[in-house]
């Protein structure tokens, strides 16, 4: 047996507006995570980067909870080896880029390279452990297989589809200083909402896979929501006018996953025309495409 494994895992973004937790694509922004089965019970936990000073150092840390989750479903021998967890962070943490789904993730991941070594990582495997946690699949998806991913359950089985972004699309994150955790970003949803504000939602959902792959000139329009957003402005005001500002200039912008992080996309020129634009608060970064998880 392997006694320690390495693995990368990408940010994501998840909804893309109306994509509500069905759509996501990884960015390559990564942390890297390792493990090392000790000779003594316990845990060590180093962490450097995102989270250093505010994550727990102990069983509860949800890398090394999941871990050993994944090496007692993976029928490990010693599932409660002393273990050596070490993360390098650079994905923000409570923010809407998947820092969640990276951790259980690298979890899975690493329970995979210890308790099936030399094997290739089962990708679906994964993403079908990594949604039963999650509860759904919208950041495990890309998290796990890289690009943009549209993915629902029907059941317990996870369903998902690659989409092929056309190459003249940019990705922009806008990330500011504040956090915002899921869980509040969720409890201020409305249990229903208006019949015409779901009607815009699949149009503009149906549109935006199709703005996202062949017709990027209909972004815009297909980024729009009506049914997560605009009840979250309250909790982030800063990314709410920042998107604002942006779209009113014309370029696809949403709120990335439940924020407050800030995602424009566009071709580079769009990008380029809007660097004028007031983002006092926030830190950008021109991001591409990631890569799904994978040992290294």
């Amino acid at each position: 047996m392997d006694n320690s494994v390495r693995v990368r895992v990408p940010a994501t973004s998840a909804n893309l507006g109306p994509g509500y937790d069905c759509i996501g694509l990884a960015l390559d922004l990564w942390d890297e995570v390792s493990v090392e089965v000790l000779d003594r019970p316990g845990v060590m936990i180093d962490v450097t980067g995102e989270g250093a000073n505010t994550v727990p150092h102990d069983e509860s840390h949800l890398v090394m909870a999941t871990l050993r989750q994944g090496l007692v479903e993976l029928g490990y021998p010693h599932p409660d080896a002393g273990l050596h967890l070490t993360a390098i962070n650079s994905i923000p943490q409570s923010r809407g880029l998947g820092s969640s789904a990276a951790a259980v993730v690298s979890g899975l991941a690493l329970a995979w390279g210890l308790a099936r070594p030399g094997f290739p990582l089962d990708r679906s495997a994964l993403l079908a452990m990594a949604a039963a946690i999650e509860g759904h699949p919208d950041n495990a998806a890309p998290a796990i297989l890289g690009g943009a991913q549209l993915a629902w359950l029907d059941g317990e089985a996870v369903n998902h589809i690659g989409l092929t972004v056309n190459p003249s699309i940019m990705f922009r994150v806008y990330v500011p200083d504040r956090l915002v955790p899921t869980a509040l970003a969720r409890q201020v949803l409305p249990e229903q909402v208006d019949r015409v504000d779901a009607v815009h939602q699949v149009l503009a959902a149906s549109l935006l896979v199709t703005a996202l792959t062949t017709s990027p000139e209909h972004l815009l329009a297909a980024t729009q929501d009506w049914i997560h957003q605009p009840y979250r402005r309250a909790l982030m005001p800063e990314s709410a006018a920042l998107t604002d500002r942006l779209r009113g200039r014309g370029v696809a912008t949403v709120i990335s996953g439940a924020g407050p992080t800030v995602l424009a996309l566009g071709s580079r020129d769009q990008l380029e025309k809007v660097s004028d634009v007031d983002t006092a608060g926030f830190v950008a970064h021109d991001l591409v495409l990631g890569e799904g998880a994978h040992f290294f």
